[in-house]
């Protein structure tokens, strides 16, 4: 299996993120990338491929105008203003404010995000373009004949929305991959989430789409980030109607519980008949993931790898997250191993 990477995702790595009250080292941070690769490396699964170009046409079918522009200009405006630290929202608006984009800095930032742990810096732009670019170029792969790839994306993708960063995510490169499949030539694309968080962009972009049948499995909203999507009863609106399944599941979730999710996923999925499988990797479900609390262990993600090679669709995977640092490897590539042995 090939995997697309490079080394631009270094330009962004804020100097920290809000967490209980403090501002601490960020969780995703450009050490997860490192110990994916040396992982690899030493599993001698290092076909390792540079990204093309990223093609914006597909990039704005997925995310709104002004939004990008904001993205591609943020961090400009706030230096404009002479501000000392990174680029985070102090204001957002709720309930009964208005939604409309201010002119200054801090409002927009407030206006475009959907969790202000996530902070821009002078880089942020670049990195997430880059990996997008990653994702798009797995597609193609895929797109061109190869059964499979990984795309090792950083900065992850699923939390950004239409309109929305957050989550440690800018552009959805998970999304921006399954309307590269499309634009290719795919009839119906399944987007497979198995990050431990609900992605929330992906759903967003493709809630009223059928062309797109999107399954994620993770922890229960109630307790979980992002707390305001992901319920079972998030179905699809419109055409989309049926086309979008989520499986909230509660803390201390073991393999057996959550396996039995990935199965009704999987069968949907079959059900479904896409023409290609685009897989949201987050290894965040791991039993000692600093922000997550399902319970799975390292042996359980060659596991579901087979599982999901049992689709036998082309099929792309598209890093996400996962924050046991000195596990992320191991787990991630006990996936891909998983998948390619069966």
């Amino acid at each position: 299996m090939k995997t697309v990477l490079n080394e631009v995702h270094r330009q962004h790595f804020p100097k920290g993120e809000l967490y209980g009250g403090e501002l601490v080292v960020p969780f995703e941070r450009p050490e997860r990338w490192d110990i994916i690769v040396e992982q690899l490396n030493s599993m001698e699964m290092a076909d390792f491929v540079d990204p093309d170009p990223l093609d914006m046409e597909t990039v704005q079918k997925i995310h709104d105008a002004d939004f990008l522009r904001f993205l591609a200009t943020a961090w400009d405006m706030w230096a404009e203003e002479n501000y000392a630290g990174e680029a985070l929202p102090t204001v957002i608006p709720a309930r009964r404010m208005q939604q409309r984009e201010p002119d200054h800095i801090d409002g927009k930032l407030g206006y475009f995000c959907m969790a202000i742990e996530t902070a821009i810096t002078s880089g942020t732009w670049v990195a997430a373009c880059a990996s997008a670019a990653v994702a798009q170029t797995g597609q193609r792969l895929v797109s061109g004949g190869e059964a499979s790839a990984f795309a090792l994306c950083r900065p992850p993708g699923h939390h950004a929305a239409r309109d929305l960063y957050g989550g440690y995510c800018f552009l959805n490169n998970a999304a921006i991959a399954a309307q590269g499949f499309l634009d290719a030539g795919a009839s119906r694309v399944a987007v497979l989430d198995v990050d431990f968080h609900h992605g929330n962009g992906t759903q967003d972009i493709f809630y009223d789409r059928s062309d797109v049948l999107f399954a994620s499995l993770h922890g229960d909203p109630r307790t979980a980030f992002p707390h305001f999507l992901g319920f079972a009863d998030e179905t699809g609106k419109g055409e989309g109607e049926g086309f979008n399944v989520n499986y909230p599941m509660p803390s201390g979730t073991d393999f057996q519980t959550w396996g039995n999710a990935l199965d009704d996923a999987c069968a949907r999925i079959d059900a479904y008949a896409p023409d290609a499988v685009v897989v949201s990797l987050g290894v965040d479900t791991y039993k000692d993931d600093p922000i997550s609390f399902f319970r799975l262990e390292s042996e359980n993600f060659s596991t579901y790898g087979a599982r999901i090679a049992k689709l036998a669709r082309p099929t792309l995977f598209v890093m996400e997250g996962g924050y046991a640092v000195e596990e992320i490897g191991t787990n991630t590539v006990n996936v891909l191993e998983g998948f390619e042995r069966a």
